[in-house]
């Protein structure tokens, strides 16, 4: 009996093993696309060597090569507040420097793409392809100019707006607080904007954006959009996420949708959680005018785990988009670097292995998880191009 229950065990413990080595293999086998990543400004703007493994961040090469990571868009970002009219496109340039100059240094593991067929090739030689995301269009200054030396520059996507109000466009946090229609959405200076980025062949990515601009885009644009990173609103109630009349509209458009990894995007528990865990921890000595966020980073990395949202809840928003867009309209936009909390299991890119696994587990065809994980985001910007 006892004989007969050991083997079972070694049984059990072969097949796990089979099925760990079948996972990993498949996710080699993919081409695995992050439609957003933060790491110029969490890593390369403050002097950081990303071309080794870092103690901190989320990203850097060594990382990506072992997540599997074919594809990276890194995304371009500056606060509105503090650079704006004369500041913003500079900045936008010295970030893409930045890139470049990473690149260069590390010229045997990455090479910039500026389009579909760069990607192909770059793939070929096993390098990793950088693609340029512009995220706010706070960095073109207003001037259709300056988004076209963007582009020329290799950014394939403009992320309209970040968190507050342009003269052209209107923000979903701000938007998200004011009621009526008047002053919102998109203006003829915006909609002139969206033109060009059509014809340049440069996505339109809907995250970030209020609902006003949002409808005003889909009914001007002739090509589909891409939100990079969002999720759904009814599974998370977050003016950063989509509602369901929004899923609808992007499915009519043909849009793609890439999932966000911040748990605070994905888990409605999020917040109580961090709270609840910073005042075990820091009991009567804990600073509560603090922010759950502000609070959530304060917290040892052990506590922090704690809080992050369960990966559950990450396949649980996949699911929902799948089924309210299609197997055809959904991607990966981790915000990696651009966020504090990622879920359990997926601490930085390295893990993304992790997450093909969590598919192929929750019934997932791997023809559809090669979707997710970076088909759909290729074509849609080949369908843009």
């Amino acid at each position: 009996m006892q004989k007969t229950i050991i083997m079972m065990v070694l049984a059990i413990c072969s097949r796990l093993s089979v099925l760990a080595q079948d996972y990993a293999a498949f996710h080699k086998s993919l081409i695995v696309v992050d439609g957003h990543n933060d790491v110029i400004y969490e890593s390369l703007l403050k002097g950081r060597d990303i071309g080794k493994q870092l103690a901190v961040g989320h990203t850097d090469i060594p990382r990506l090569q072992k997540g599997g990571v074919d594809v990276q868009v890194f995304a371009v970002w500056s606060d509105d507040k503090k650079f704006g009219k004369g500041q913003a496109f500079k900045h936008a340039n010295a970030q893409i420097d930045a890139l470049e100059k990473m690149v260069k240094a590390n010229a045997s593991a990455i090479a910039i793409a500026k389009s579909s067929a760069d990607i192909a090739s770059i793939l070929k030689t096993g390098k990793i392809a950088a693609l340029i995301g512009i995220e706010g269009g706070n960095m073109i200054e207003g001037s259709i100019a300056n988004l076209e030396a963007l582009y020329d520059r290799g950014a394939r996507y403009l992320t309209l707006t970040w968190n507050y109000n342009l003269s052209w466009a209107t923000a979903a946090a701000i938007e998200s607080k004011t009621t009526g229609d008047q002053g919102k959405g998109l203006s003829a200076e915006g909609k002139a904007i969206i033109k060009r980025m059509n014809q340049l062949g440069m996505m339109v990515d809907l995250s970030h954006v209020g609902e006003k601009t949002f409808y005003d885009v889909l009914a001007i644009t002739s090509k589909p959009v891409l939100v990079s990173h969002s999720n759904a609103y009814s599974l998370m109630p977050h003016y950063r996420n989509l509602k369901d009349a929004q899923l609808e509209a992007l499915k009519k458009n043909g849009a793609v949708v890439g999932v966000n990894f911040y748990s605070g995007f994905l888990d409605p528990n999020f917040s109580a959680r961090a709270k609840k865990l910073y005042k075990q921890h820091f009991g009567d000595k804990g600073n509560y005018s603090l922010s759950a966020t502000r609070q959530y980073e304060k917290l040892p990395r052990a506590i922090q785990r704690k809080a992050d949202a369960p990966l559950s809840l990450l396949l649980d928003h996949i699911d929902y988009l799948v089924k309210k867009l299609g197997i055809d309209h959904v991607a990966v936009g981790s915000d990696f670097d651009g966020i504090e909390s990622a879920p359990q299991g997926l601490d930085d890119v390295s893990k993304f292995p992790v997450l093909t696994d969590a598919l192929l587990k929750r019934g997932y065809k791997k023809e559809d998880i090669a979707k997710i994980m970076g088909l759909n985001f290729l074509r849609i910007l080949k369908e843009n191009e």
